[in-house]
């Protein structure tokens, strides 16, 4: 086994105030938003699924985000703080001074409730990101695993990683409309999972996809991201069949309950 040195970044902790500068239904369960402003000068989003905090208006309506003061990350005094939800940054383009966030519709959270009325001039305050995980660009092939609240990151991850990299994409999603246009490339296969209704926390769709998906040739990096307890389920499902510890990435993206805010 090659050694793939996986690589671990820290960042300064940057707290940004940016402009909806435009809105966009991709989906029936998506909606992109394009933010942008002075104040994202200098944001750097190194690995394809990086998290920043987004700010959502508080009960009162007022955008209340946190600073950073001599004892850390700080709310101001006497006012609701911002309801706050992570999310991957879908693109980023710095030259055009641009941020592209995409937001699941469901449920009746903070960041659902604001993505389906969001419009150009509102605001939202953004943190981070605080660390980027970048993973090997040398595996001879990569899985990517994942529910809607993955997508970001899929997309990003076909985007940007080397063009003679092969990749196999497996992607529940709550419906067949909710397929979206992916960057083609060499080497690359996707495998559409439509739920049709069934609630996700409950669905095995993934699960049986990765167990019936042949072992690849070579080494192989998985990445997970969906629910909490299912991306678990599926790392000890890798971890018993022997996959090195350091070639899988699970993360629970959300986890099932009231307020289950997806990103």
């Amino acid at each position: 086994m090659a050694p793939h040195l996986n690589q671990r970044l820290r960042h300064d902790v940057v707290f940004r105030t940016l402009d909806v500068l435009r809105v966009e239904r991709l989906t029936p369960h998506m909606q992109r938003v394009t933010l942008g402003g002075a104040a994202l000068r200098g944001f750097r989003s190194p690995s394809p699924d990086d998290h920043v905090k987004l700010f959502f208006p508080n009960r009162a309506g007022q955008l209340v985000p946190p600073t950073l003061g001599p004892n850390g990350v700080e709310f101001p005094a006497g006012l609701e703080p911002s309801p706050m939800r992570d999310y991957t940054p879908r693109h980023h383009d710095a030259e055009r001074g641009e941020l592209v966030i995409d937001f699941v519709l469901h449920g009746d959270g903070p960041a659902s409730i604001w993505a389906w009325q969001a419009g150009p001039g509102q605001q939202l305050g953004i943190g981070g990101p605080r660390g980027s995980f970048v993973v090997a660009d040398d595996f001879d092939h990569y899985v990517l695993i994942g529910d809607e609240t993955a997508l970001p990151a899929i997309g990003r991850w076909l985007e940007e990683m080397p063009a003679s990299i092969r990749i196999s994409a497996l992607i529940e999603i709550p419906e067949v409309q909710d397929r979206q246009s992916l960057p083609a490339r060499t080497g690359l296969d996707i495998t559409w999972l439509e739920r049709d209704g069934r609630p996700a926390e409950q669905e095995g769709l993934l699960e049986h996809a990765l167990h019936a998906l042949p072992t690849p040739p070579g080494d192989t990096f998985y990445w997970i991201a969906t629910e909490s307890r299912r991306a678990r389920a599926m790392r000890q499902w890798l971890d018993q069949r022997g996959v090195p510890k350091d070639w899988i990435k699970a993360s629970g993206y959300w986890k099932a309950g009231p307020d289950d805010d997806e990103d």
